[in-house]
């Protein structure tokens, strides 16, 4: 079936372009299960609640790690700095589970939490409060238990060409 055109265009490229220009920030996902962690660069991060400070993160359901994620779960969500490109290119890659993410990066530990980048702008250290199926993405809403910023600077705001992929 042909998508309708709207004004002169095929409509689900229009509607992808619309979509893509929803702007998000860049982030580097840490979660911790047991005595294993993993990282992934994130986009679709967002504050949701004020009390108790709570924020969501889109994760695809075929990361290898997504069956770690219970109610409890620690993860940490470090905010990348406009000029980040070292911690956007080595995340953005992608791990699998045999792989080590942290080869070379600089961490702080967090006690019982997933580890946060040392040169990330800012980290939010959460627990999993709830896990809701959205399409191909698990949407995990995270209570904040503790943040810091760790260096001043512009967080990296992203626009996608297009809303239907990464």
């Amino acid at each position: 079936m042909h998508a309708p055109e709207v004004d002169g265009q095929d409509s689900t490229k229009a509607l992808a372009a619309a979509l893509g220009r929803i702007p998000s920030g860049l982030f580097v996902l840490t979660v911790r299960h047991g005595r294993s962690e993993t990282g992934m660069l994130a986009s679709w991060v967002q504050q949701c609640s004020f009390e108790p400070p709570q924020l969501t993160a889109a994760v695809n359901t075929q990361r290898h790690w997504v069956s770690w994620l219970a109610i409890g779960t620690a993860f940490t969500v470090n905010v990348l700095g406009e000029g980040q490109k070292h911690l956007l290119a080595h995340f953005g890659k992608g791990f699998e589970a045999n792989q080590t993410p942290f080869d070379g990066i600089q961490l702080l530990r967090l006690g019982e939490g997933a580890p946060a980048l040392r040169d990330a702008l800012a980290y939010l250290d959460c627990r999993v409060t709830a896990l809701v199926p959205a399409g191909d993405h698990l949407l995990v809403v995270g209570r904040i238990e503790s943040g810091q910023v760790l260096h001043e600077g512009r967080p990296t705001v992203h626009v996608r060409k297009s809303g239907m992929h990464y």
